[in-house]
């Protein structure tokens, strides 16, 4: 009977998915120009997210390229005094996060580009709220977010390794043999992509409904703790998840014994336990048990092809690499502009100097006498600390304004490159320079593994 029920939901879900593809074609789609087949698209990996340049009404964008989204949203638009969107109404939204629903703009027939493909016909929802603002959190400009719109007109690869996003017209796809390949079938539901994998706790093996979702940058969420999360010894901490459309996300951070996807296992995966709250605003149907996110992905090339409701992975050169966490216990975000005064030396072009019989020569380095230089650069801030954790030990506290790490001015680092190197090396000893009341400190921790 369990067997039967299950069977029906999937037979239900996959129902479901051919309307959506049927409603959806029938609204507005993306195509391309005559004689093009496909497209390659490069794009910049980002805290594991594919970000990707579009064009709305004429105005280049970036976006993040999210199968967790079912609707193109637009946001950050204090930066895009310039945008044009067509037809505009006031509508509700409701996303992730603390907080409720939130004031956003329903605007229609808006043409937007991605590489060559165009759709002249787009519904774009514009939020409101300028507190919604991942650029701040990336490091990046990043504008808004599109996942369904574009999935569902195109069989897509994302090369991570390569960084390239490829769109294959559908119907002029052919799926070439491929060793060490591995097929999934995916479900559906709200515009969503849903797939099976094993998740593999302390004592059991469990078959797991989970969102496939490229718009996360962690590995993987898991709506129930039993088995996963225990207290004797501990095997979590307390953490800051994220940022979602309603706000912060918060949770347990561990790492479960092994992730199965078909053939592929991955070991000691970094795992997130999302609180009460936010998994009751998204699980929508009472079989997901949680979500696959991008630092799972993006170990493998992946092929998504809405129409055939079928997902493809190779593992590439990511693979292998462990899973790891902020282990300083810190979350930065870009907050403004600070100015700069430096002294530059600018080099000019070796000089190259012969005798007349050309027997011997030299080169020299010639520079020019040191500027000083004025410009604007970002400045970033303690938005979270994690209590108990090495920064917090260290007197680190949110709203510290970072001047310096290990040394290095912090405005001469991604912000990209800062969490990586929170997350990179259990014993690295981090030096930070920080201002708080406009008093300097300087403070020394060490990253600490807790999991």
């Amino acid at each position: 009977m369990e067997k039967l029920a299950n069977s029906t939901r999937s037979y239900l879900l996959s129902v479901f998915a051919l309307l959506v593809f049927i409603l959806g074609n029938a609204q507005s789609h993306f195509t391309f120009p005559e004689a093009i087949s496909r497209d390659k698209i490069p794009f910049e990996l980002v805290n594991n997210l594919v970000i990707i340049p579009v064009e709305i009404n004429g105005t280049r964008l970036s976006f993040l390229l999210d199968t967790g989204v079912s609707s193109t949203l637009l946001f950050s638009v204090e930066e895009l005094d310039s945008i044009q969107l067509n037809n505009a109404s006031p509508v509700k939204l409701r996303g992730l996060g603390e907080g409720g629903s939130i004031d956003a703009i329903l605007s229609n027939n808006n043409t937007i580009k991605v590489g060559k493909a165009v759709d002249k016909q787009h519904r774009i929802y514009m939020v409101l709220d300028k507190k919604i603002n991942f650029s701040t959190r990336m490091g990046v400009p990043i504008h808004g977010i599109i996942g369904f719109d574009l999935f569902k007109d195109f069989v897509v690869k994302t090369d991570y390794s390569s960084k390239r996003v490829t769109l294959y017209q559908p119907d002029k796809y052919r799926k070439r043999k491929c060793k060490g390949c591995s097929d999934f079938r995916i479900q559906f539901h709200n515009k969503k992509p849903y797939m099976t994998v094993t998740v593999e706790s302390r004592t059991q093996q469990m078959e797991s409904l989970v969102l496939i979702d490229t718009g996360s940058s962690d590995g993987l969420w898991l709506f129930d703790e039993y088995d996963f999360i225990v207290n004797d010894p501990k095997n979590y901490f307390n953490d800051f998840l994220g940022l979602g459309l309603s706000g912060n996300i918060f949770g347990k951070r561990s790492k479960i014994k092994g992730l199965e996807l078909n053939s592929f296992r991955l070991e000691d995966v970094t795992t997130s336990f999302p609180d009460t709250n936010t998994v009751r605003n998204i699980r929508s149907i009472p079989e997901r048990k949680g979500t696959v996110g991008s630092e799972v992905l993006r170990r493998f090339t992946v092929i998504m092809d809405y129409r055939d409701q079928t997902m493809t992975l190779k593992k590439n050169k990511y693979f292998d690499e462990p899973f790891y966490y902020n282990m300083a216990g810190l979350t930065l975000e870009h907050d403004g502009l600070i100015p700069v005064r430096e002294v530059d030396y600018f080099k000019i072009d070796p000089v190259t100097m012969t005798t007349k019989k050309r027997e011997a020569s030299a080169i020299f380095d010639v520079y020019k006498s040191p500027t000083l230089q004025f410009f604007l650069a970002p400045k970033f801030v303690v938005v979270e600390v994690r209590e108990g954790s090495p920064a917090a030990l260290a007197g680190i506290q949110k709203g510290d304004e970072v001047l310096s790490i290990n040394g290095k001015a912090c405005y001469k680092y991604k912000l990209y490159e800062i969490i990586n190197l929170f997350s990179s090396k259990a014993g690295r000893t981090i030096y930070m320079e920080i201002s708080r009341n406009g008093i300097n400190q300087k403070k020394k921790f060490i990253l600490r593994a807790v999991l």
